[in-house]
Protein backbone atom coordinates (compact mmCIF):
# COMPACT_ATOMS: atom_id res chain seq x y z
CA UNK A 1 0.00 0.00 0.00
CA UNK A 2 1.20 3.74 -0.57
CA UNK A 3 0.24 4.54 2.79
CA UNK A 4 1.59 2.23 5.45
CA UNK A 5 -0.58 2.47 8.93
CA UNK A 6 0.98 1.39 12.22
CA UNK A 7 -0.87 0.19 14.64
CA UNK A 8 -0.78 -0.52 18.68
CA UNK A 9 -1.34 -4.62 18.48
CA UNK A 10 -2.41 -5.72 22.01
CA UNK A 11 -0.66 -9.41 21.46
CA UNK A 12 3.13 -8.39 20.99
CA UNK A 13 2.76 -5.04 23.13
CA UNK A 14 3.66 -2.50 20.86
CA UNK A 15 2.86 -0.26 17.71
CA UNK A 16 4.05 -2.17 14.53
CA UNK A 17 3.28 -1.83 11.22
CA UNK A 18 0.04 -3.14 9.63
CA UNK A 19 0.93 -6.15 7.15
CA UNK A 20 -2.85 -8.26 6.10
CA UNK A 21 -2.37 -11.89 5.08
CA UNK A 22 -3.89 -10.86 1.63
CA UNK A 23 -2.09 -7.95 0.06
CA UNK A 24 -5.04 -4.99 0.00
CA UNK A 25 -7.57 -6.91 1.50
CA UNK A 26 -8.00 -6.53 5.22
CA UNK A 27 -10.60 -9.12 7.30
CA UNK A 28 -11.64 -7.28 10.43
CA UNK A 29 -13.82 -8.79 13.31
CA UNK A 30 -16.18 -6.35 16.25
CA UNK A 31 -17.76 -8.15 19.07
CA UNK A 32 -20.73 -6.66 19.17
CA UNK A 33 -22.95 -5.90 21.75
CA UNK A 34 -25.15 -8.09 24.10
CA UNK A 35 -28.94 -6.67 23.33
CA UNK A 36 -30.45 -6.46 26.76
CA UNK A 37 -30.36 -2.50 27.08
CA UNK A 38 -29.48 0.36 25.69
CA UNK A 39 -25.91 0.80 25.30
CA UNK A 40 -24.56 3.71 27.08
CA UNK A 41 -22.01 6.26 25.96
CA UNK A 42 -19.05 4.68 26.87
CA UNK A 43 -19.40 1.42 25.08
CA UNK A 44 -20.25 4.02 22.22
CA UNK A 45 -16.96 5.08 22.49
CA UNK A 46 -15.33 2.18 21.37
CA UNK A 47 -17.62 1.77 18.13
CA UNK A 48 -16.40 5.18 17.06
CA UNK A 49 -12.91 4.25 17.69
CA UNK A 50 -13.31 0.74 15.49
CA UNK A 51 -15.41 2.80 12.76
CA UNK A 52 -12.56 5.36 12.49
CA UNK A 53 -10.45 2.26 11.80
CA UNK A 54 -12.17 0.84 9.37
CA UNK A 55 -12.84 3.85 7.48
CA UNK A 56 -8.84 4.77 7.50
CA UNK A 57 -8.35 1.39 6.35
CA UNK A 58 -10.81 2.21 3.54
CA UNK A 59 -9.18 5.52 3.32
CA UNK A 60 -5.58 4.28 2.81
CA UNK A 61 -6.86 1.79 -0.03
CA UNK A 62 -7.72 -1.23 1.48
CA UNK A 63 -10.72 -3.40 0.80
CA UNK A 64 -12.61 -4.08 3.96
CA UNK A 65 -14.71 -7.16 5.43
CA UNK A 66 -15.93 -6.20 8.26
CA UNK A 67 -17.64 -8.71 10.94
CA UNK A 68 -19.58 -8.03 14.04
CA UNK A 69 -21.60 -10.39 16.11
CA UNK A 70 -24.83 -9.51 17.93
CA UNK A 71 -24.94 -11.38 21.48
CA UNK A 72 -28.71 -12.37 22.15
CA UNK A 73 -27.77 -15.73 24.22
CA UNK A 74 -24.95 -16.89 26.46
CA UNK A 75 -23.50 -13.72 27.44
CA UNK A 76 -23.79 -14.08 31.63
CA UNK A 77 -23.61 -11.16 33.91
CA UNK A 78 -20.40 -12.41 35.57
CA UNK A 79 -17.42 -12.72 32.66
CA UNK A 80 -17.21 -15.73 34.04
CA UNK A 81 -19.53 -18.15 33.82
CA UNK A 82 -21.28 -16.68 36.52
CA UNK A 83 -24.84 -14.84 37.43
CA UNK A 84 -27.50 -14.73 35.14
CA UNK A 85 -28.25 -14.89 31.16
CA UNK A 86 -28.20 -11.32 30.59
CA UNK A 87 -31.01 -11.64 28.04
CA UNK A 88 -33.01 -13.24 30.31
CA UNK A 89 -32.11 -10.25 32.99
CA UNK A 90 -33.14 -7.92 30.34
CA UNK A 91 -36.54 -9.91 29.56
CA UNK A 92 -37.47 -9.95 33.10
CA UNK A 93 -37.16 -6.53 34.03
CA UNK A 94 -39.75 -5.70 30.81
CA UNK A 95 -41.61 -8.77 30.83
CA UNK A 96 -41.26 -9.34 27.23
CA UNK A 97 -39.64 -12.70 25.68
CA UNK A 98 -35.58 -12.40 25.08
CA UNK A 99 -36.10 -11.97 21.53
CA UNK A 100 -38.46 -8.73 21.80
CA UNK A 101 -35.74 -7.89 23.67
CA UNK A 102 -32.70 -8.73 21.39
CA UNK A 103 -35.13 -7.45 18.38
CA UNK A 104 -35.59 -3.62 20.53
CA UNK A 105 -32.27 -3.01 21.92
CA UNK A 106 -30.79 -4.39 18.52
CA UNK A 107 -32.33 -1.70 16.66
CA UNK A 108 -32.11 1.07 19.14
CA UNK A 109 -28.23 0.41 19.33
CA UNK A 110 -27.97 0.87 15.89
CA UNK A 111 -30.03 3.70 15.58
CA UNK A 112 -27.49 5.18 18.16
CA UNK A 113 -24.71 3.97 15.47
CA UNK A 114 -26.74 6.13 12.53
CA UNK A 115 -26.98 9.41 14.71
CA UNK A 116 -22.90 9.13 15.34
CA UNK A 117 -22.28 8.24 11.91
CA UNK A 118 -20.80 4.70 12.47
CA UNK A 119 -21.18 2.63 9.79
CA UNK A 120 -22.73 -0.30 10.03
CA UNK A 121 -19.97 -3.71 9.25
CA UNK A 122 -20.64 -5.99 6.22
CA UNK A 123 -22.01 -8.41 7.77
CA UNK A 124 -24.18 -8.69 11.17
CA UNK A 125 -24.65 -11.89 12.66
CA UNK A 126 -27.08 -12.72 15.72
CA UNK A 127 -25.22 -15.81 18.09
CA UNK A 128 -28.76 -17.63 18.29
CA UNK A 129 -28.49 -18.06 13.69
CA UNK A 130 -25.18 -19.54 14.35
CA UNK A 131 -25.96 -23.03 17.17
CA UNK A 132 -24.95 -25.26 14.59
CA UNK A 133 -21.35 -24.15 14.18
CA UNK A 134 -20.83 -23.68 17.78
CA UNK A 135 -21.45 -27.54 18.04
CA UNK A 136 -19.48 -28.42 15.16
CA UNK A 137 -16.72 -26.33 17.02
CA UNK A 138 -17.14 -28.05 20.39
CA UNK A 139 -17.53 -31.12 19.19
CA UNK A 140 -14.06 -30.29 17.65
CA UNK A 141 -12.82 -29.42 20.48
CA UNK A 142 -13.90 -32.42 22.52
CA UNK A 143 -11.98 -34.59 19.82
CA UNK A 144 -9.01 -33.09 20.03
CA UNK A 145 -8.86 -33.27 23.70
CA UNK A 146 -9.11 -29.57 24.33
CA UNK A 147 -12.46 -29.77 26.50
CA UNK A 148 -14.44 -32.02 28.83
CA UNK A 149 -17.50 -33.22 30.25
CA UNK A 150 -18.69 -32.39 33.96
CA UNK A 151 -21.89 -31.97 35.30
CA UNK A 152 -23.54 -31.71 32.33
CA UNK A 153 -21.45 -28.85 30.72
CA UNK A 154 -18.93 -28.94 28.46
CA UNK A 155 -15.49 -27.07 29.62
CA UNK A 156 -12.28 -26.03 27.51
CA UNK A 157 -9.08 -27.01 29.19
CA UNK A 158 -6.84 -24.27 29.68
CA UNK A 159 -3.99 -26.57 30.80
CA UNK A 160 -3.71 -28.23 27.55
CA UNK A 161 -2.15 -24.88 26.17
CA UNK A 162 1.59 -23.91 26.33
CA UNK A 163 0.83 -20.15 26.71
CA UNK A 164 -2.99 -19.33 27.85
CA UNK A 165 -1.74 -15.40 28.70
CA UNK A 166 -0.49 -14.95 25.21
CA UNK A 167 -2.53 -11.90 25.23
CA UNK A 168 -2.10 -10.49 28.77
CA UNK A 169 1.18 -11.61 29.21
CA UNK A 170 0.15 -12.59 33.03
CA UNK A 171 0.57 -16.29 34.18
CA UNK A 172 -1.07 -18.47 36.45
CA UNK A 173 0.41 -17.18 39.54
CA UNK A 174 -0.81 -13.63 39.50
CA UNK A 175 -4.30 -14.02 37.21
CA UNK A 176 -5.33 -11.10 35.27
CA UNK A 177 -8.96 -10.57 35.60
CA UNK A 178 -9.33 -7.02 34.22
CA UNK A 179 -11.75 -4.66 35.30
CA UNK A 180 -14.80 -7.16 35.21
CA UNK A 181 -15.57 -9.44 37.72
CA UNK A 182 -13.22 -11.71 39.48
CA UNK A 183 -12.70 -15.46 39.09
CA UNK A 184 -15.75 -17.38 40.74
CA UNK A 185 -15.09 -21.05 41.73
CA UNK A 186 -17.19 -23.74 39.78
CA UNK A 187 -16.71 -27.32 41.37
CA UNK A 188 -17.05 -28.87 37.67
CA UNK A 189 -13.71 -26.95 36.45
CA UNK A 190 -10.67 -28.70 36.27
CA UNK A 191 -9.11 -25.78 36.58
CA UNK A 192 -10.00 -22.41 37.80
CA UNK A 193 -9.56 -20.40 34.34
CA UNK A 194 -11.22 -23.39 32.70
CA UNK A 195 -14.25 -22.21 30.89
CA UNK A 196 -17.80 -22.91 29.42
CA UNK A 197 -18.39 -24.15 25.94
CA UNK A 198 -22.02 -25.26 26.16
CA UNK A 199 -24.24 -25.01 29.57
CA UNK A 200 -27.17 -27.89 29.77
CA UNK A 201 -29.71 -27.47 31.95
CA UNK A 202 -27.80 -28.32 35.03
CA UNK A 203 -26.81 -24.68 34.97
CA UNK A 204 -29.95 -22.94 34.66
CA UNK A 205 -33.57 -24.36 34.98
CA UNK A 206 -35.11 -21.08 33.84
CA UNK A 207 -33.28 -20.33 30.43
CA UNK A 208 -35.30 -19.09 27.91
CA UNK A 209 -33.63 -20.31 24.70
CA UNK A 210 -32.28 -23.83 24.86
CA UNK A 211 -31.01 -26.02 21.88
CA UNK A 212 -30.74 -30.03 21.40
CA UNK A 213 -27.05 -30.38 21.42
CA UNK A 214 -24.90 -34.09 21.89
CA UNK A 215 -24.40 -33.02 25.38
CA UNK A 216 -28.21 -32.09 26.42
CA UNK A 217 -30.59 -29.44 25.99
CA UNK A 218 -28.47 -26.09 26.80
CA UNK A 219 -27.46 -23.05 25.52
CA UNK A 220 -23.45 -21.90 24.26
CA UNK A 221 -21.10 -19.83 26.14
CA UNK A 222 -20.23 -16.36 25.49
CA UNK A 223 -17.04 -16.68 24.33
CA UNK A 224 -17.93 -19.90 21.31
CA UNK A 225 -19.94 -17.08 20.03
CA UNK A 226 -16.96 -14.60 18.42
CA UNK A 227 -14.73 -17.48 17.29
CA UNK A 228 -17.41 -19.28 15.28
CA UNK A 229 -18.84 -16.44 13.82
CA UNK A 230 -15.64 -14.71 12.54
CA UNK A 231 -14.64 -17.76 11.20
CA UNK A 232 -18.05 -18.69 9.61
CA UNK A 233 -17.66 -15.01 7.60
CA UNK A 234 -13.88 -14.34 7.56
CA UNK A 235 -12.08 -18.10 7.17
CA UNK A 236 -9.60 -19.03 9.46
CA UNK A 237 -7.26 -16.75 9.16
CA UNK A 238 -8.28 -12.93 10.31
CA UNK A 239 -6.16 -9.49 10.15
CA UNK A 240 -7.64 -6.81 13.11
CA UNK A 241 -9.80 -8.11 16.26
CA UNK A 242 -11.89 -5.58 17.74
CA UNK A 243 -12.83 -4.54 21.38
CA UNK A 244 -12.70 -2.82 24.40
CA UNK A 245 -9.80 -3.10 27.43
CA UNK A 246 -12.44 -5.11 28.91
CA UNK A 247 -12.83 -7.63 26.53
CA UNK A 248 -9.04 -8.32 26.86
CA UNK A 249 -9.53 -11.00 29.69
CA UNK A 250 -11.41 -13.41 29.68
CA UNK A 251 -13.36 -13.14 26.40
CA UNK A 252 -10.38 -12.69 24.06
CA UNK A 253 -8.30 -14.46 26.18
CA UNK A 254 -10.71 -17.50 25.69
CA UNK A 255 -11.16 -16.81 22.07
CA UNK A 256 -7.82 -16.90 21.23
CA UNK A 257 -7.43 -20.47 23.22
CA UNK A 258 -10.67 -22.16 21.74
CA UNK A 259 -9.94 -21.07 18.29
CA UNK A 260 -6.08 -22.11 17.26
CA UNK A 261 -6.85 -25.28 19.42
CA UNK A 262 -9.86 -25.64 16.79
CA UNK A 263 -7.23 -24.78 13.66
CA UNK A 264 -4.16 -26.06 15.14
CA UNK A 265 -2.60 -22.39 14.00
CA UNK A 266 -2.35 -18.60 14.90
CA UNK A 267 -5.74 -17.40 14.25
CA UNK A 268 -5.43 -13.56 14.75
CA UNK A 269 -2.31 -11.30 13.77
CA UNK A 270 -3.29 -7.84 15.05
CA UNK A 271 -5.84 -7.28 18.66
CA UNK A 272 -7.52 -3.38 18.66
CA UNK A 273 -8.42 -2.88 21.92
CA UNK A 274 -10.13 1.15 23.00
CA UNK A 275 -9.91 1.99 26.10
CA UNK A 276 -12.87 2.86 28.78
CA UNK A 277 -15.08 6.23 28.96
CA UNK A 278 -14.90 7.05 32.93
CA UNK A 279 -16.59 10.03 34.66
CA UNK A 280 -15.58 11.45 37.96
CA UNK A 281 -16.80 8.53 39.70
CA UNK A 282 -14.82 5.90 37.49
CA UNK A 283 -15.54 3.41 34.52
CA UNK A 284 -19.75 3.93 33.00
CA UNK A 285 -21.58 1.21 33.26
CA UNK A 286 -24.49 -0.10 32.81
CA UNK A 287 -24.88 -1.86 36.56
CA UNK A 288 -24.78 1.90 38.39
CA UNK A 289 -28.35 2.60 37.53
CA UNK A 290 -29.29 5.20 35.63
CA UNK A 291 -26.30 5.43 32.30
CA UNK A 292 -25.96 8.31 29.86
CA UNK A 293 -27.34 7.17 26.52
CA UNK A 294 -27.28 8.72 23.09
CA UNK A 295 -30.96 9.69 23.57
CA UNK A 296 -30.28 11.21 27.15
CA UNK A 297 -27.59 13.64 25.46
CA UNK A 298 -30.57 14.41 22.81
CA UNK A 299 -32.72 15.46 25.32
CA UNK A 300 -30.04 17.67 26.61
CA UNK A 301 -29.47 19.29 23.32
CA UNK A 302 -26.84 17.67 22.71
CA UNK A 303 -25.87 16.98 19.05
CA UNK A 304 -24.76 12.83 19.08
CA UNK A 305 -21.60 14.06 16.51
CA UNK A 306 -20.46 16.83 19.10
CA UNK A 307 -19.68 13.36 21.41
CA UNK A 308 -18.27 12.22 18.39
CA UNK A 309 -15.67 14.82 18.08
CA UNK A 310 -15.31 14.36 21.93
CA UNK A 311 -13.98 11.35 21.05
CA UNK A 312 -11.66 12.33 18.86
CA UNK A 313 -9.78 14.63 20.43
CA UNK A 314 -8.61 12.23 22.55
CA UNK A 315 -6.49 8.98 21.71
CA UNK A 316 -8.28 5.37 21.66
CA UNK A 317 -5.59 4.28 23.97
CA UNK A 318 -6.57 6.73 26.59
CA UNK A 319 -9.41 6.68 29.43
CA UNK A 320 -11.46 9.57 28.27
CA UNK A 321 -13.16 10.83 31.38
CA UNK A 322 -16.68 12.57 30.18
CA UNK A 323 -18.34 15.72 31.76
CA UNK A 324 -21.08 18.61 30.82
CA UNK A 325 -18.94 20.82 30.87
CA UNK A 326 -16.06 19.59 28.52
CA UNK A 327 -18.88 18.66 26.05
CA UNK A 328 -20.45 22.14 26.19
CA UNK A 329 -17.24 22.98 25.13
CA UNK A 330 -16.49 20.85 22.45
CA UNK A 331 -20.36 22.11 21.13
CA UNK A 332 -18.55 25.31 21.01
CA UNK A 333 -15.97 24.30 18.85
CA UNK A 334 -18.12 21.73 16.16
CA UNK A 335 -20.24 24.93 15.79
CA UNK A 336 -17.73 27.47 15.12
CA UNK A 337 -15.77 24.74 12.93
CA UNK A 338 -18.88 23.86 11.16
CA UNK A 339 -19.85 27.97 10.79
CA UNK A 340 -16.06 28.46 9.52
CA UNK A 341 -16.51 25.84 6.97
CA UNK A 342 -19.87 26.91 5.74
CA UNK A 343 -18.58 30.44 4.98
CA UNK A 344 -16.27 28.56 2.33
CA UNK A 345 -17.06 29.49 -1.33
CA UNK A 346 -16.88 26.60 -3.83
CA UNK A 347 -15.68 28.77 -6.42
CA UNK A 348 -12.64 28.07 -8.71
CA UNK A 349 -10.44 25.13 -9.44
CA UNK A 350 -8.73 22.97 -6.73
CA UNK A 351 -5.03 23.62 -6.35
CA UNK A 352 -4.02 19.72 -7.07
CA UNK A 353 -0.19 19.88 -5.33
CA UNK A 354 -1.81 21.56 -2.24
CA UNK A 355 -4.70 19.12 -2.17
CA UNK A 356 -2.26 16.07 -2.06
CA UNK A 357 0.23 18.19 0.51
CA UNK A 358 -2.70 18.52 3.05
CA UNK A 359 -4.03 15.44 2.11
CA UNK A 360 -0.61 13.56 3.16
CA UNK A 361 -0.58 15.30 6.51
CA UNK A 362 -3.95 13.78 7.38
CA UNK A 363 -3.00 10.44 6.17
CA UNK A 364 0.33 10.85 8.47
CA UNK A 365 -2.02 11.35 11.61
CA UNK A 366 -4.09 8.84 10.92
CA UNK A 367 -1.53 6.20 10.32
CA UNK A 368 0.15 6.98 13.15
CA UNK A 369 -1.95 4.53 15.34
CA UNK A 370 -4.57 6.32 14.44
CA UNK A 371 -4.17 9.51 15.98
CA UNK A 372 -7.51 11.29 15.54
CA UNK A 373 -6.43 13.95 17.45
CA UNK A 374 -3.73 15.31 14.92
CA UNK A 375 -5.98 14.20 12.20
CA UNK A 376 -8.15 17.09 13.44
CA UNK A 377 -5.37 19.53 14.13
CA UNK A 378 -4.66 18.32 10.27
CA UNK A 379 -8.07 19.72 9.87
CA UNK A 380 -7.45 22.78 11.55
CA UNK A 381 -4.61 23.45 9.47
CA UNK A 382 -6.18 23.45 6.26
CA UNK A 383 -9.18 26.33 7.36
CA UNK A 384 -5.85 28.36 8.51
CA UNK A 385 -3.86 27.81 5.29
CA UNK A 386 -3.07 30.58 2.60
CA UNK A 387 -5.06 28.42 -0.07
CA UNK A 388 -8.21 28.91 -2.20
CA UNK A 389 -11.86 28.14 -0.57
CA UNK A 390 -12.22 24.95 -3.15
CA UNK A 391 -9.16 23.29 -2.15
CA UNK A 392 -10.13 23.74 1.84
CA UNK A 393 -13.57 22.42 0.92
CA UNK A 394 -12.64 19.55 -1.41
CA UNK A 395 -9.87 18.68 1.59
CA UNK A 396 -12.83 18.93 3.59
CA UNK A 397 -14.76 16.84 2.50
CA UNK A 398 -12.05 14.27 1.56
CA UNK A 399 -11.82 14.32 5.44
CA UNK A 400 -15.03 13.78 6.25
CA UNK A 401 -14.79 10.34 5.23
CA UNK A 402 -12.99 9.00 7.96
CA UNK A 403 -13.76 11.99 11.02
CA UNK A 404 -17.56 11.46 9.78
CA UNK A 405 -18.62 14.88 11.67
CA UNK A 406 -20.78 16.41 8.61
CA UNK A 407 -18.68 19.47 8.65
CA UNK A 408 -20.41 20.22 4.97
CA UNK A 409 -24.03 19.52 5.39
CA UNK A 410 -26.18 21.64 5.20
CA UNK A 411 -28.83 22.82 7.78
CA UNK A 412 -32.40 22.39 6.70
CA UNK A 413 -34.68 24.73 6.95
CA UNK A 414 -38.23 25.28 6.73
CA UNK A 415 -39.59 26.96 3.55
CA UNK A 416 -41.34 30.58 3.60
CA UNK A 417 -38.50 31.91 6.33
CA UNK A 418 -36.23 34.62 5.35
CA UNK A 419 -32.52 34.83 6.57
CA UNK A 420 -33.25 37.33 9.37
CA UNK A 421 -36.03 35.02 10.89
CA UNK A 422 -34.23 31.88 10.35
CA UNK A 423 -31.20 33.44 12.46
CA UNK A 424 -33.63 34.33 14.94
CA UNK A 425 -35.55 30.88 15.43
CA UNK A 426 -32.28 29.44 15.66
CA UNK A 427 -30.73 31.81 18.26
CA UNK A 428 -34.35 31.12 20.32
CA UNK A 429 -33.45 27.59 20.02
CA UNK A 430 -29.95 27.79 21.69
CA UNK A 431 -31.39 29.60 24.24
CA UNK A 432 -34.03 27.10 25.23
CA UNK A 433 -31.38 24.08 24.84
CA UNK A 434 -29.33 26.19 27.55
CA UNK A 435 -32.74 26.61 29.56
CA UNK A 436 -32.96 22.93 29.56
CA UNK A 437 -29.40 21.98 30.29
CA UNK A 438 -29.97 24.12 33.35
CA UNK A 439 -33.03 22.95 34.05
CA UNK A 440 -34.76 26.24 34.07
CA UNK A 441 -38.22 24.28 32.47
CA UNK A 442 -40.48 27.43 32.75
CA UNK A 443 -38.07 29.39 30.52
CA UNK A 444 -38.04 27.13 28.01
CA UNK A 445 -41.56 26.66 27.68
CA UNK A 446 -41.76 30.65 27.78
CA UNK A 447 -39.35 30.11 24.68
CA UNK A 448 -41.52 27.83 23.15
CA UNK A 449 -44.95 29.56 23.30
CA UNK A 450 -43.03 33.18 22.07
CA UNK A 451 -41.76 31.44 18.95
CA UNK A 452 -45.53 29.95 18.86
CA UNK A 453 -46.67 32.96 18.66
CA UNK A 454 -44.45 34.31 16.34
CA UNK A 455 -46.22 31.03 14.04
CA UNK A 456 -42.96 29.13 14.82
CA UNK A 457 -43.55 25.29 15.79
CA UNK A 458 -40.77 23.49 17.31
CA UNK A 459 -40.43 19.77 18.09
CA UNK A 460 -37.85 17.95 19.95
CA UNK A 461 -36.72 14.27 18.08
CA UNK A 462 -33.62 12.22 18.71
CA UNK A 463 -31.73 14.25 15.42
CA UNK A 464 -32.18 17.77 17.79
CA UNK A 465 -35.05 20.22 17.48
CA UNK A 466 -36.71 21.19 14.04
CA UNK A 467 -38.94 23.69 13.25
CA UNK A 468 -41.83 24.79 11.00
CA UNK A 469 -43.78 27.92 10.00
CA UNK A 470 -47.43 27.40 11.06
Amino acid sequence: MENRLNIYNTLTKKVEPFIPNEDGKVSMYTCGPTVYHFAHIGNLRRYICEDVLEKTLRYIGYNVKRVMNITDVGHLSGDTDSGEDKMLKGAKREHKSVMEIADFYTKAFFKDCASLNIKTPDVVEPATNCIDEFIHMIEVLLEKGYAYISGENVYFDTSKLKDYYVLTGHNEEDLFVGVRDDVTEDDNKKNKNDFVLWFTKSKFEDQALKWDSPWGVGYPGWHIECSCISMKHLGEYMDIHCGGVDNIFPHHTNEIAQSESYTGHKWCNYWFHVHHLNDKSGKMSKSKGDFLTVSLLESKGYNPLVYRMFCLQSHYRKPLEFSYEVLDQVTSAYEKLRKKIASLKDEGETDKQAFEFYRENFVKALCQDINTSSAITALYDVLKADINDATKLALVKDFDYVLSLDLTKKEEKSNGASDELTAYIEEMIALRREAKKAKDFAKADEIRNTLLEKGVSIKDTREGTVWELV
